[in-house]
């Protein structure tokens, strides 16, 4: 029997694990699904893979690293995650290839089961899994009849050789905005297929030299940068949340002027135009995208010319055009909304997670659910972040999960769990302060928003006020059984 046992071993379980060891909780086990560990920045490994946060602020609070450039790229990702990985010996208590398929709740403990068979039980479970873990792989007529390569970017297949070939990608969100300008120059022939368009920013990229990477490794210096950086993107949700002016006058311009600046092409700026308002959907960060499009070799099918059908040998368009490819790339995003967590969990008297999130998905803090005790999520419903580093929030979040195992560590209690009435006014307040978010009526449809029309993924405040509320435990909120 554990104490803990962490789903995932991304940089939701890093934290989680490093902290639970830096308070004497050593009696945990991270369960990872694949064969590695390192979660997104080890899996992703598609051509142009890199973060939009800046990143001495896309890392551990307490972990500095001499960044080469300020947009990392997957390789130093990687590097980065390996060598946390490596200092605070998380592979000594992490079980890999164990994809975990159910939760069940047993009067004082959740037993653990996994595809492979095996079981386990803890007295408390973090699940770490991800909300940009499941990809979404959407079906088309003839899908299966295509005898060239089909993958998702989140499973690029490393052994099929791209140059020289005819690729269609599917999707034009962040994913594919990397991926394009990656392999633009070395196909033959570039297909982008767009359902609709994103608003993109320009990228201000620069490489660290010697003596700053020098003096990034000096936590002082870099706990100046990291700050500077933060408070330098937060107040960019007074526009997020309060202002459509301010977001048009902001980000909306300076996206158009970049655009008319990148793109001569009328007819093609048109396409590329979206039609509603800036932050709406996630806003693409990149210099290369529109060079990319332009480019001879490269095509790109808006709504106009979508997808008819998949053929043996290529697509058929909407207009009735035969493209005969060699691959075909989906870059489509995630479930991350209504099917974020991939495991079915069974709680308190028998009651499933599905059916509590029959509605939409919920949590108090995005964290604890009422009826699932001794259950956290890490990065659950509306704890994304549009506008800083997720890892904030997700250290953030291990403030509130600490101190409840804290609490259920100094009671004779076998479980503690967030009242219902607690949970609903915090579900409530959120969607009382989403009403007016760019998210909920900026004017489009995208994956922040779960099948009811809520929006799910993002939380519609200042991330230190999250932190806040994530800080002040409030114990008249919780029952101990």
């Amino acid at each position: 029997m554990y104490d803990v046992v962490i789903i995932g071993s991304g940089f939701g379980g890093q934290i989680a694990a490093i902290n639970l060891r830096k308070r004497g909780l050593n009696n945990f086990l991270i369960l990872e699904r694949r064969d590695f560990m390192g979660g997104t920045w080890v899996q992703n490994k598609y051509p142009g893979a890199a973060v939009d946060v800046q990143s001495p602020l896309y890392s551990l609070s307490f972990e500095p690293y001499p960044w080469t450039q300020m947009y990392a790229e997957q390789p130093e990702l990687e590097d980065y995650t390996n060598k946390i990985i490596k200092k605070y010996r998380l592979r000594e208590q992490t079980r890999t290839g164990q994809d975990v398929q159910q939760l069940d709740w047993c009067d004082d403990h959740w037993q653990i089961q996994t595809k492979a068979g095996d079981i386990f039980r803890s007295r408390s479970v973090i699940s770490a899994s991800g909300p940009l873990s499941q990809p979404l792989t959407p079906e088309f007529p003839g899908q299966d009849t295509f005898q060239g390569e089909q993958f998702h970017t989140n499973a690029w297949s490393h052994d099929f050789d791209h140059k020289g070939k005819r690729v269609a990608i599917i999707g034009s969100g962040a994913s594919a905005a990397q991926v394009i300008p990656a392999i633009a120059s070395e196909v033959e022939e570039l297909h982008v297929f767009q359902r609709s368009p994103h608003w993109v920013l320009p990228r201000h990229d620069w490489k660290f030299g010697k003596v700053a990477r020098t003096l990034l490794k000096w936590k002082p210096m870099y706990h100046l940068l990291r700050k500077t950086i933060y408070w330098a993107l937060e107040y960019r949700v007074i526009a997020f949340k309060y202002s459509k002016r301010l977001m048009r006058f902001i980000g909306q311009s300076e996206a158009e002027r970049f655009m008319r600046k990148s793109i001569p092409d009328p007819e093609l700026r048109q396409k590329l135009t979206p039609d509603y308002l800036i932050g709406c959907k996630r806003i693409l960060v990149s210099s290369t995208l529109y060079p990319a499009l332009q480019r001879d070799n490269v095509s790109l099918h808006d709504r106009n010319d979508s997808i008819a059908r998949i053929t043996s040998t290529g697509i058929e368009t909407a207009q009735g055009t035969q493209l005969e490819l060699d691959a075909i790339v989906y870059a489509t995003g995630y479930q991350a909304t209504d099917g974020s967590i991939p495991f079915r969990v069974t709680g308190r008297d028998g009651k499933t997670l599905e059916q509590f999130w029959e509605e939409f998905p919920r949590a108090y803090l995005g964290t604890s659910m009422p009826g699932f005790p001794n259950l956290y999520l890490v990065t659950g419903p509306n704890t994304g972040i549009g506008h800083t580093s997720a890892l904030f929030i997700i250290e953030s979040q291990m403030k509130y999960i600490l101190r409840c195992l804290q609490e259920l560590q100094d009671s004779p209690a076998a479980s503690i769990e967030v009242k219902p009435a607690a949970e609903e006014e915090y579900t409530d307040m959120i969607h009382r302060e989403m009403r007016n978010t760019v998210w909920q009526v900026g004017g489009c449809n995208s994956w922040y928003k779960s099948k009811s029309g809520r929006v799910i993924a993002m939380y519609p405040g200042f991330s230190f006020v999250y932190r806040w509320l994530a800080s002040r435990f409030k114990r008249h909120h919780h029952q101990l059984r």
